[in-house]
């Protein structure tokens, strides 16, 4: 029974994946050419294109770094 659930709950996670995906390049005219801020507002101190690995690090430390933080609160409004 676990292993149906876990098929069926990947199955639909990944035709939600395309379908909210072509909905949101449709919605908002997603263009891979189109140039970031970084390249079209270049300045050297704000505004400075990153390295895709550096980024993954950034994306990664704001979800994972938050969660010693926000665990501990969520538990304690959800059990007092």
């Amino acid at each position: 029974m676990l292993t149906a659930i876990f098929l069926t709950s990947i199955i639909l996670f990944t035709v939600a994946f395309f379908t909210y995906g072509r909905f949101l390049d449709r919605r908002f005219e997603i263009d891979d050419r189109r140039e970031t801020p970084s390249h079209t507002d270049y300045d050297g101190v704000d505004r400075v294109p990153a390295h895709p690995a550096v980024l993954f690090g950034h994306h990664f430390s704001s979800i994972a770094g938050a969660g010693p933080i926000v665990g501990p609160i969520i538990a304690a409004v959800a059990f007092g």
